[in-house]
């Protein structure tokens, strides 16, 4: 029988890619959208979540009523959740208090047990999600910790496949690969692969400002001034982590809050695509990046969609969010009359 499976963990990988047709018609590249949300978590944590619970398994670390930690924005978490339900796993994550309370009711809904930490603390306080999944797997018997941002193998998981697939649905002609960073695993294992292949394909990572990562691979120091509150979940960080190849990396883009917010609003309008908010960062990272470099209609540029909007209704996708945040009248790009709901009374 064809396209049928034993159980969903066979639907992980294989995503497809999307022209963007309307969203970039200004820039003269054609450009690719690799759709992560075509895992059946929704996300591309798939990969690494199944990965790297499979290899401790071969290495004998997970056995029978085996308990599985994680640090988690909720992708991750949904995938580890996932994995366990079809592996018999129990699944403990900690989350900040930045994931909103449909994402952690969707966790729970997967059977994982949840720990909601500050957000705005540093990564080595006590109270922090790394320090308190640290912990849990600590005190936790019969347990292991994925410990996404300093794991080699989130690295491996997408050299091993997000990489190879990206090369051979653009037949090797990629040229510039765009993907936001947050632990660095989906850019650097993409990017270990594609220049294996190719060493002049352009690897640009997207981070969020309020993130050190953009301006330690440019100094190869820490700035602490640039940290600050910001809202795009599961991206940038306030640590260096070590599934970041940074040498694997050509540029990193800054982007904000509030232009990814409306890019996201823009792709789901134009392209009909409902992606998640670092769908509309990554893009906005290409429209900043075609400001100040040449891209001709010889450049073929993939750009990784990580996850699916709908873990963003009440966020990017919600008016009352966006007015909460200032964002409705501040932006150069004013959709206000684009989404605006009307009432019948």
């Amino acid at each position: 029988m064809s396209n049928v499976y034993d159980n969903i963990l066979g639907l992980i990988g294989h995503t497809p890619m999307v022209k963007l047709n309307t969203v970039t018609k200004d820039i003269p590249a054609t450009v690719y959208a690799k759709l992560e949300s075509y895992n059946p978590g929704h996300s591309t944590k798939d990969r690494i979540a199944l990965h790297i619970i499979e290899n401790a398994e071969e290495r004998g670390l997970l056995k029978e009523d085996s308990v599985v930690v994680e640090t988690t924005s909720g992708n991750t978490g949904f995938s580890i959740a996932m994995v366990c339900i079809i592996k018999g796993y129990k699944c403990i994550l900690a989350v900040s208090d930045k994931t909103k309370p449909e994402k952690i009711a969707y966790l729970k809904a997967l059977g994982a047990t949840v720990y909601i930490c500050p957000a705005n603390v540093p990564a080595d306080d006590p109270r922090s999600y790394y320090e308190v999944a640290k912990r849990i797997a600590l005190e936790t018997p019969n347990s292991i910790y994925i410990n996404q941002y300093f794991n080699e193998l989130n690295i491996d998981a997408h050299y091993q496949t997000t990489g190879p697939e990206i090369w051979e649905q653009t037949e090797g002609k990629i040229t510039h690969l765009f993907a936001c960073t947050g632990t660095g695993g989906t850019l650097s294992g993409s990017a270990k692969f594609l220049k294996e292949k190719n060493p002049d394909i352009k690897i640009i990572g997207v981070d969020a400002d309020g993130s050190i990562l953009k301006s330690y691979h440019e100094t190869g120091e820490i700035h602490k001034e640039d940290v600050h509150p910001y809202q795009i979940e599961g991206m940038g960080k306030n640590l260096i982590p070590s599934a970041l190849l940074f040498d694997k990396v050509d540029e990193f883009v800054r982007v904000n809050d509030e232009m990814a917010a409306y890019r996201t609003r823009e792709i789901a309008l134009k392209e009909a695509i409902m992606g998640g908010y670092t769908t509309g960062a990554v893009t906005q990272g290409l429209m900043q990046y075609a400001n100040s470099h040449e891209l001709t209609e010889n450049d073929m540029v993939v750009l990784i969609y990580p996850d699916h909007g709908s873990r963003y209704i009440t966020k990017v996708y919600s008016d009352k969010w966006m007015a909460e945040q200032g964002f409705v009248n501040n932006c150069v790009h004013n959709y206000d009359e684009v989404f605006k709901t009307e009432f019948i009374k």
